[in-house]
Formats: structure tokens, sequence, C-alpha cells
């Protein structure tokens, strides 16, 4: 029997201490188990959802197919025709390159703008966009003929070209048509028109979002053509903001637009009085090098020679002193009348500045 005992002590001391052993792993195995849940519960907040995000780009940029879509006067065009088309540099931005390219097909030739692949937003977010845009169609702006979106998400935009360059030049160039009154006055009128088919001639009002006068094409006979309207839409937020902050170098941005999404009819009429006054001095929009106490931007400086009296200052010299009887002279009052509606586009205040039917009406006025 003592033995037996004995015999019983033994096994019972063996099972318990096997017992501790697995009762101690089965506590390590949970304690590992939480330890690596909680790990990855932090990873699933930095480096997996990073992964995830990886992935889902990674699906997206597989998404993004060859596609070209054509809109009225491109409807003929094919990838081939676009891609394959001789060309040369007419213009670069931050953002893209300008191409006047010869389509030899049908030997014509287009204005094509390339759009950077890191600096536009994905395909599918930009289609409705580029559907509205590719069908509006005025006689003052540049339409949208055929837009081509590549794998690597590039895109290329495809307009008509026109040969006489943008209204900058023009001002500057020392052209002498600048300084008659009749052409001015016309280009004015086109800009305007132009301006209100976007505003108002929709179904919805397009913002243009980056009015300057390097934006305003001439094509034959003086006739102008607004280009880029709604062109930030379609770029990503950093690129449209970097496109509204050279709109601010350049002296065109409404003093209240800090962000580009915040767009406005408003700050597309502040753009478009500084254009106006563009015109009737023959000044840029910021004097880089500005007379002392003299304000470096033109709206101000135009106050500033109206509170000082300097009404030379004001309009271009041959507008200005040409007889009223010379068939390319304005009368004084209608050099006046044009110069506070384009002030009064300029305001400080969005409130109180005209829109733009009523900047058409009032310049129609003037041409009566």
């Amino acid at each position: 029997m003592e033995f037996n005992w004995r015999l019983k002590i033994i096994i019972i001391g063996t099972v318990s201490g096997i017992s501790l052993i697995i009762l101690l792993c089965l506590i390590y195995l949970c304690c590992r188990k939480n330890s690596a849940k909680d790990e990855s519960g932090e990873m699933g907040n930095s480096d997996f959802d990073e992964e995830e995000e990886d992935e889902e780009a990674a699906v997206d940029e597989k998404m993004e197919t060859e596609e070209l879509i054509s809109f009225p006067g491109g409807e003929n065009m094919t990838v081939h025709d676009i891609l394959d088309a001789p060309g040369e540099v007419v213009g670069k931005s931050s953002y893209g390159t300008l191409y006047k390219a010869n389509l030899e097909r049908d030997n014509s030739v287009k204005l094509l703008r390339f759009l950077r692949p890191a600096c536009t937003g994905r395909m599918k977010d930009n289609s409705g966009v580029i559907q509205i845009l590719g069908f509006i169609r005025h006689p003052n702006l540049v339409p949208l003929q055929a837009f081509y979106s590549g794998t690597r998400g590039e895109k290329l935009l495809v307009h008509p070209f026109y040969g006489h360059g943008n209204l900058a030049q023009f001002l500057r160039d020392g052209n002498g048509e600048s300084h008659k009154w009749p052409i001015i006055y016309k280009i004015s009128l086109g800009i305007v028109r132009g301006l209100d088919h976007l505003h108002t001639g929709l179904h919805k009002p397009v913002i243009h979002g980056n009015l300057k006068s390097k934006n305003i094409l001439l094509g034959g006979n003086y006739q102008p053509y607004l280009s880029d309207f709604s062109l930030h839409l379609i770029l990503n937020l950093k690129t449209s903001q970097e496109m509204l902050e050279a709109s601010a170098d350049q002296g065109y941005k409404a003093p209240e637009l800090i962000k580009m999404k915040d767009a406005s009819q408003e700050t597309d009429i502040y753009s478009l009085g500084v254009i106006l006054l563009e015109i009737i001095s023959g000044k840029e929009p910021i004097d880089d090098n500005p007379p002392p106490n003299q304000d470096p931007y033109l709206p101000n400086s135009m106050r500033n020679a109206i509170i000082d009296h300097r009404i030379s200052d004001i309009f271009q010299p041959n507008l200005f002193r040409s007889q009223n009887n010379h068939p390319n002279a304005a009368t004084e009052e209608c050099l006046l009348v044009f110069f506070r509606l384009a002030m009064a586009c300029c305001s400080p205040s969005p409130y109180l500045r005209p829109d733009i039917k009523q900047i058409l009406s009032k310049l129609e006025e003037i041409g009566q």
C-alpha cells in the first residue's frame, strides 16, 4: 500500500507539473496574441493604412485608360492625329505646356494644351467638368474640341489656334492699333460678352477663375476669345492654388479671394476690371518699378491719379490727345464712362462691384 501511495503521489505530482507548464504556455500565448492585436491596431492607423492607400492608388492608376472625347469641331480627330502631330512650343506654365500643332491628315492647325499628370485630378473625377466645358460655345470663347486622357494620367486639351497672339502682347508690343478706340472698344465688348455667356448664358454659372490679358486670344479682325475658363477645376488642389498665387503676383486677384475653390462671379469681375484698365491705360497690372510714393497695383494707382488730378496718367496718350473728329478717337465722355466702369469692377468690396449684365449694358451704351 505504501508503494502504491508513493506511486500515486509521483503520478499526481507529474501530472500537476505538466498541467502547470501547459497553463503557463497558454498564458504566454494569450499575452502574445493580445500584444499582436495591439500592434496590428497601431499599424492600422499608420503603415497598414498607407499600404491600403498604396493599393487603392495602384488600382486607380490601373483604371486610367487611354481615352479621347470629341466635341463639336473635333468629331473626326483620332488619338494618332493628336499625338503624332508635329508642333512647336508656344507657351509654358507650372502645370503644362502649349503647343501649336499641325494635324496632317486634315491639314489643320490646333492649339494643344498638355497638362502634367502630377498637376491634375483623376479622370473619373474630371469627366463631368470636361463634358460641360466641351459643349460651351460662344463667338468670344475658345472652344474645347477634344480631350485626351492617357494611361499615365496625362491630359491634353485640343482647341483652335488663333494666330494673332494674346491681348497682353497686343497692348505692349508697340502695335499702333492698340491706340485706336474702335479696336480697343471692340475687344473690350467681346471680352465682356464672352464672360456674360459664362456667368448667365448657361444652365449654371461657369466661373472663369483665371481671367487675365494673357488668357484672351485674338483672332482675325481683333476678335477676342477667352481661354482657360474653369481650367482650375481639372487641376488638383495644390496646383489650382499655385495658379491663384500666380494670378496674385500678376495683379489680377480679387483682394477677398484666398483659395481658388472660392472663386466666384465677383472675383471674375475684379479681374475683368483690371483688364479694362490695362486696355484704356496701356499699363501693366503691376508696375515692377513704380515712381516714388506711387502704388504698384494698377487699380490703386488709377485711384490716386484721380485724387491728385493727374487725368493725363489714366488714358493711353494717343487716346487722350486725339481730336474728337478723328475716326479713331473717342470722346472724353466715352473714355470717362469706360474708366469709371473699370474702376467699379475693381472695387475692394465684392458687394459694390457691378454684375456682368450691368457691365455689358453700360458698355453697349458707350458704343451707341
